[in-house]
């Protein structure tokens, strides 16, 4: 094979894995040679040539077979001159490829493309442990809905939002109850990356008619993690044609994403368009009172393991508050915090939890600006943004500044003669003024008490 036509193949492979893949792992890749059906590849660390073993050899072994040449394998070398080998001679071989295990729910070690189905769910992720709030209460509704395995009401059923959100907790949900109510169904669980690599073996193995029955005769199809497959063009075609064959069956889709179908870059249109055709829901951030009623439910968990250990009234509020961007975290410092109490034989009070936990609240912390808590403000009571800087003494402006100013001591490390330069130049005793005055009615005014609240929360969600 010549370099040349090396160079037409990396142009396949850019449509295959998308223009992030392609730069970071397959550009780098250059052909030394092919040699009793093993094409040799140099690459520059030993770290590359096992992540491309691992996730890109069969597609490339591939598209080498199908452009006309005869390859069994393909290997990968560090190149000689590489930083990292800087003292040998020659390229010392890294490793050879093999079909990889990808990442995301595990499989059956079976090479068959029937092993799918033995793919298993997480015991943990129930409908049971699943803690329902405003953020999350319609995803697990509908959710539930799907789980009864009735007529089709929805379809697909797509369920976004960031990490740590609750998506795949729900999808295992989902599977579980769909198990238990309707075991006859074929229901099909797996994550984008594993229908791509199934996808790819299937076109290594000329198995293609085996892996279009296997897809297209389950009764649920379930994927995980869809944003995978963008700007993959082959996989999102055949996705696609899966998709419109089960869909014409009146057979169930659940998929998620880590945001809106229509906000996927690279995903093609008509997979937009068809993911857009069912019910999308989006898992908001969670709120404050969620974040607590899943720290009330996890201590009750924690407590069959570590019934000796004590925990001080308002840690789990303070958790709430301050970890508020990712389930999974919050959820990891309340399990750190029970095993370290119970090593050290301490209560779990806020001097231990701050201690314990002091990596975890430095990076969960938000930085809140002036600029944004002042766009809050005048947003919530409804004046100009202007109004809130300027000099107006109004009390319908007042009042609303003197929130502001009491959301930024509160809420930003800025001192007072910076919080007060940031409106229209005030003096910093005039945002002592204010601050003061704020807290004064915070005990005796119930309305701005909650207005403050409120604004709080808005903030720090």
């Amino acid at each position: 094979m010549t370099q040349e036509k090396w160079g037409q193949l990396r142009k396949k492979l850019l449509k295959t894995v998308g223009q992030n893949n392609y730069a970071t792992w397959i550009e780098p890749l250059e052909f030394q040679e092919l040699e009793d059906g093993v094409a040799v590849f140099s690459v520059p660390t030993n770290f590359m040539g096992n992540y491309v073993s691992q996730n890109f050899a069969d597609l490339i072994l591939y598209e080498l077979n199908t452009s006309g040449e005869s390859v069994q394998r393909v290997a990968f070398r560090v190149a000689a001159n590489a930083t990292t080998r800087p003292s040998r001679p020659a390229p010392q071989p890294v490793t050879d490829a093999a079909p990889a295990q990808p990442k995301g729910e595990a499989i059956s070690s079976s090479n068959t493309l029937e092993a799918l189905q033995a793919a298993p769910l997480d015991a943990r992720f129930t409908f049971e442990s699943f803690v329902v709030g405003k953020p999350n209460e319609l995803a697990h509704a509908a959710a539930r809905r799907v789980s009864e395995g009735g007529p089709v009401t929805f379809n697909p059923l797509v369920l976004y939002g960031g990490v740590g959100l609750g998506k795949t907790h729900l999808m295992h949900a989902i599977a579980w109850e769909l198990r238990s109510r309707r075991p006859e169904l074929n229901v099909l669980y797996l994550s984008a990356e594993q229908f791509m690599y199934r996808f790819v073996q299937a076109l290594r193995e000329r198995r293609m008619m085996d892996f279009k029955h296997l897809f297209r005769s389950v009764d649920v199809l379930m994927v995980d993690d869809v944003q995978f497959i963008a700007g993959k063009d082959s996989t999102q075609e055949e996705f696609f044609h899966t998709f419109n064959a089960l869909v014409d069956q009146n057979k169930q889709i659940i998929i998620s994403a880590d945001r809106a179908p229509g906000e996927i870059k690279d995903l093609e249109d008509r997979v937009k368009s068809r993911l857009q055709c069912g019910l999308v829901v989006d898992l908001h951030p969670t709120d404050y009172e969620l974040r607590l009623g899943i720290l009330q439910t996890k201590v009750q968990q924690h407590r069959a393991t570590y019934p000796e250990v004590q925990i001080a009234d308002g840690v789990l509020e303070f958790l709430a508050h301050r970890i508020s961007t990712n389930v999974r975290v919050l959820e990891g410092a309340l399990t750190r915090l029970f095993a370290f109490a119970s090593l050290v034989g301490r209560e779990i009070d806020m001097d231990l939890t701050q201690d314990c936990l002091a990596d975890v609240l430095r990076a969960s912390e938000r930085k809140i600006t002036v600029e944004e808590i002042q766009r809050k403000v005048s947003e919530y009571y409804n004046i100009r943004l202007s109004d809130i800087i300027g000099p107006k003494r109004l009390r319908s402006y007042a009042r609303p500044r003197q929130v502001a100013m009491y959301l930024c001591k509160q809420l930003t490390s800025r001192s007072l003669p910076e919080i007060g330069r940031r409106f229209g130049g005030r003096d910093h005793t005039t945002v002592m003024h204010g601050v003061k005055r704020i807290e004064e009615l915070k005990l005796t005014d119930g309305q701005i008490a909650e207005d403050v609240e409120m604004l709080r929360r808005a903030l720090e969600a």
